[in-house]
């Protein structure tokens, strides 16, 4: 399958709240952020009463516009998409915002219905998570989006006006006026939007995930795929939404700009869970901007897999050997095979691709550190289509490739999201990479000419007749004990 030429696209979203120019590094099906920059520009302040854009708003993003147009001369882009979102399209001066952005920035700006928007909020989710199902909830500054979605496929929706500013956060905020406008603006759908799985959107949303890490001490700031439970979403919902201003300015990790925000995120979040019957929510770092995006792929790119177009994508810019990864995917597949499951399904195969993809990211790395250096960068990576526990996963494994005779880093943080038992499978398969490069020289072409398979108790090294001097040396054997000695297996070598 040939990798399609990476392009650089640029979304300008100009949002209720934020204003927003996101460039984008697009290899494949994977989707790499590589300048993100915001202003708080508040658009939509007031919007409830006076029908118009905030003054003081248009002017700041009006600025923040005309930045953005130099950055975008200087980047050249391939693709620029443009979207105004709920607070252009229903003040009355919206029009007139749209021309003065013209006017001013050169940018025309794609006024979003509300149905494009709740529809590119639920590709953004389907692009991160290509195996969703449930309802997508985008909260943005004026309205919430409601579409669901099943099958990587988008159902019905609609938009609700339950964004802050519709609601007047910002005006002596009551919680409980808000939670009963709320229940009453949400009524009117929630029979058609019960879901066992409610897939957050949003940068409120995101701030209070974040904000439930560091209360939860949970080790991994990873917002993208972060899941609650129905009972702790709702207790981070309502001691969120019962605080005051000058509480939350002293907690950690709160944006000081979301201040006015954040309690109207926390009640709606609770609003919602119990009206909808939620039983656990997941926190998606993709949207709208990344819907446009996948929105725009040709079918049989948006069929791939983004794990394992990501890892792809990151092993062959920091790795040097080319095909290693399919080669060693191939390779193992057979032990794989013979395995007990660990994972669901395919689920299995598809982490072996992905690690088999990352097998050669220590290549440019210290040899003295690329064990740990490694295991950081794939824990860590901007790279979607994959839990909080396969991120674990995939970074267990690639240690143990490369330092496998050392100590895991941040053990605490594994253990945290990776049952004992995966933790097991995903040694054996960093052992089982490292016997696959160092037996080939990490060569594709020669680790083709040899096989691995489980026969009985017996973990068998099998080399072609001209090929045999690959077994030949004491890395070999040692490399191969190791892997049959984890799998509580005999290692045997042979020519076939």
């Amino acid at each position: 399958m040939s990798a399609p030429q990476p392009r650089d696209v640029a979304v300008v979203d100009v949002g209720s709240n934020s204003v927003r120019l996101v460039l984008y590094r697009v290899e494949g099906r994977a989707i790499w952020t590589v300048h993100n920059e915001k202003v708080l520009a508040g658009l939509g302040r007031g919007l409830d009463a006076s029908r118009r854009l905030n003054p003081e708003g248009a002017a700041a993003a009006l600025a923040a516009l005309r930045r953005f147009r130099a950055v975008l001369d200087g980047a050249r882009p391939a693709e620029i998409h443009t979207a105004a979102t709920a607070a252009v399209r229903e003040a009355e001066d919206g029009p007139d915002f749209v021309a003065r952005v013209r006017e001013q920035a050169g940018l025309e700006l794609h006024v979003l219905s509300g149905e494009e928007e709740a529809r590119w909020a639920a590709l953004g989710v389907i692009a991160g998570a290509p195996g969703a199902n449930g309802v997508v909830g985008d909260l943005g500054g004026s309205s919430l989006e409601l579409m669901r979605i099943g099958g990587g496929e988008v159902g019905q929706g609609v938009t609700l006006p339950l964004g802050p500013f519709a609601m007047g956060a910002a005006k002596d905020y009551d919680v409980g006026r808000a939670r009963k406008e709320a229940l009453k603006r949400l009524e009117t759908v929630a029979d058609s939007y019960g879901t066992e799985v409610f897939h957050a959107v949003g940068g409120a949303w995101r701030n209070l995930a974040l904000l439930h890490m560091r209360m939860a001490g949970y080790p991994l700031h990873v917002v993208h795929q972060y899941r609650l439970d129905a009972r702790e979403a709702l207790e981070l919902a309502r001691l969120i939404a019962r605080q005051s201003r000058s509480s939350l300015e002293r907690m950690p990790g709160v944006s000081r700009k979301r201040l006015e925000t954040l309690p109207h995120a926390a009640v709606l979040l609770e609003t919602v869970i119990e009206r909808l019957g939620c039983e656990r929510v997941v926190f998606s770092a993709y949207g709208v901007r990344e819907g446009m995006i996948y929105d725009a792929m040709p079918p049989e790119l948006r069929a791939r897999d983004p794990l394992v177009e990501g890892c792809a994508a990151l092993g062959a810019r920091l790795g040097v050997a080319e095909g290693l990864g399919q080669a060693l995917e191939q390779w193992l597949a057979p032990v794989l095979a013979a395995l007990p499951p660990t994972f669901r399904g395919e689920r299995g195969f598809t982490l072996l691709a992905a690690a088999a993809r990352l097998a050669d990211i220590g290549a440019r790395l210290h040899p003295d550190h690329r064990g740990a250096l490694a295991f950081n960068q794939v824990l860590r990576a901007p790279i979607a289509g994959q839990t909080h526990g396969e991120r674990a996963f995939l970074a267990a494994a690639i240690f143990n490739r490369y330092g496998a005779d050392e100590a895991m880093p941040e053990a605490s943080t594994i253990g945290r999201v990776l049952s004992p038992e995966r933790l097991v499978r995903a040694r054996a398969m960093g052992l089982a990479l490292r016997l696959g490069c160092d037996l080939s020289g990490r060569s594709a072409a020669l680790l083709g000419r040899s096989r691995l398979r489980i026969e009985s108790h017996d973990l068998v090294l099998t080399a072609e007749p001209e090929a045999a001097d690959l077994l030949l040396g004491e890395q070999t054997r040692k490399r191969l004990s190791a892997v049959a000695a984890h799998l509580e297996l005999t290692p045997v070598m042979r020519t076939a």
